[in-house]
């Protein structure tokens, strides 16, 4: 998710960049708001097509939105001075890093996060052939993410495999947790039902 790619030199001007103010994802926060929108129309039209609540069906389209959000807008140092990335892909880490990193404020933590609302609320869609595309859409993710930052220099992103190690580790982490919540629901729902014994 982070970039490291060649940085342009800075303005001599007085002008403030972007990146001067300390956020490196100017486009993140208008890209989310779009995300809720977008999430709000299509949660009748996705709840209809995976035969979900309307609700789960617009958690669905929202993380996703948050997701890209996240990983495909270009970063501040692109949008104020025009640095772009080196259109190579860093292979170094293709394992989980330590357990120390991801409980420290850093990129592995953050994508490990980004796909955890991403796997829960797949966990909760009902098995089906739907269920199983949708997987597979979420797991092709991360490496279609990759791609387009290492195809997109512009963006200032950088290609990494350990990102794609991190965000299917979330969404792991999402899907059980998911899974674990609609257990825990259908579970308290069988014990609320009266027993046919009972009077």
């Amino acid at each position: 998710m982070a970039s490291a790619g060649r940085t342009a030199p800075r303005p001599t001007t007085e002008a403030t960049g972007l990146s001067d103010i300390g956020f490196p994802l100017p486009w993140f926060l208008p890209g989310a708001a779009v995300s809720f929108i977008l999430s709000l129309i299509a949660s009748g039209f996705v709840g209809r097509a995976l035969r979900v609540p309307r609700g789960l069906a617009w958690a669905l389209v929202l993380s996703l939105g948050i997701i890209l959000s996240a990983t495909l807008t270009p970063l501040s140092e692109a949008l104020a001075y025009g640095a772009t990335g080196t259109a190579t892909c860093d292979l170094s880490r293709v394992f989980l890093a330590p357990l120390g990193d991801y409980l420290r404020a850093g990129d592995e933590r953050g994508n490990v996060l980004m796909f955890v609302p991403l796997g829960a609320t797949i966990a909760l869609i009902p098995r089906s052939q739907r269920r199983m595309a949708v997987s597979l859409g979420a797991i092709l993710l991360p490496f279609a993410i990759e791609t387009v930052q290492l195809l997109m220099p512009v963006l200032h992103r950088a290609c990494q495999s350990a990102d794609i190690v991190d965000n299917l580790a979330g969404l792991v982490l999402g899907l059980a947790l998911g899974a674990g919540a609609g257990w825990l629901v259908s579970a308290r729902r069988r014990g609320d039902r009266p027993h046919d014994d009972e009077a």
